[in-house]
């Protein structure tokens, strides 16, 4: 379990980033986690990972508070970050110097996602490319087999097959002990993976909130997605937008209408429509409040 307890941080005085954020996640799911460039998603990772501290709040995972960087917390907890640097080794040389740090690493595991990407143990990180050296890490994070992998924008500089694999490989990786939270701009890569979903938001006084955390059921409960030829003033309509044959919308849905959750014009609603947002999802979960 990570738990967010009116957490803010903020890298200027005087201007938070967050200010009382509360949030819940829980083992055996996938999170995605959203949010407009600048919304402090890295930031929270660093968060959890005790790279970062909180200026006020408290932040859990499991027993353990990530600031005080304990080694038993270190060993169960993967961060792959957007950007990073790989030493100039061979892949094989990378994993026997790291696996040793993470009790459940699995070789074997590891080995096969190494063939999966088409790679070969032999192959120097030094003469990959970015796309290469992003699965290596994302194997090796998977490998670990940690009760908490955070992947920060995993899916940049990966082509449309290797995106397949990602989804696939991380599909199989999870289970009711582990939590996967993935942060990403790039939805359509993710919307058939990620469940629940948590999506930030600018709260008054320019600094960010949970705006939603719910899962899709949830959200297909509530919000109606589809197209329409005219957009109709008595349908509660929080975000539209031209589209071919009409208009695309999302709308308030009290009479539980089924549709297909289109998550860039879920997240795009959640930016025009924060506060509605959280006042309808209110019910399903504890968020930050407004």
């Amino acid at each position: 379990m990570i738990e967010f307890r009116e957490v803010s941080f903020g890298y200027k005085r005087g201007k938070p980033l967050y200010e009382g954020l509360n949030l819940t996640l829980s083992p055996g799911s996938i999170y995605g986690l959203l949010g407009p460039n600048g919304a402090g998603k890295s930031t929270l990772f660093r968060l959890l990972a005790g790279l970062l501290y909180p200026k006020s709040g408290s932040i859990r995972v499991g027993e353990y508070m990530p600031e005080n960087r304990q080694p038993a917390f270190l060993e169960d907890l993967f961060l792959v970050p957007e950007e990073f640097y790989l030493p100039a080794v061979r892949i094989k040389q990378f994993v026997d110097s790291n696996a040793p740090f993470y009790p459940r690493f699995d070789r074997a595991q590891m080995a096969a996602y190494i063939r999966e990407f088409g790679l070969t143990d032999n192959q120097k990180l030094s003469e990959l490319s970015y796309g290469q050296k992003k699965k290596v890490l994302i194997g090796f994070g998977l490998a670990t087999n940690t009760a908490v992998l955070l992947m920060d924008e995993p899916t940049n500089g990966l082509d449309i097959p290797s995106k397949s694999q990602f989804r696939r490989l991380v599909a199989g990786a999870v289970n009711e002990n582990r939590t996967v939270v993935i942060s990403t701009h790039q939805v359509r890569d993710l919307e058939a993976l990620i469940d629940p979903i948590v999506i930030l938001a600018e709260r008054s006084r320019s600094h960010m909130t949970v705006a939603l955390k719910a899962t899709v059921e949830e959200i297909t409960a509530r919000l109606w997605f589809g197209l329409v030829s005219e957009l109709d003033k008595n349908r509660a309509i929080l975000y539209s937008e031209r589209a071919v044959g009409g208009y695309a919308i999302v709308a308030e849905n009290p009479m539980g209408e089924p549709s297909r959750l289109d998550l860039e014009r879920l997240f795009n609603t959640v930016q025009a429509e924060p506060a509605r947002i959280q006042q309808l999802f209110a019910s399903t979960s504890t968020l930050a409040s407004i």
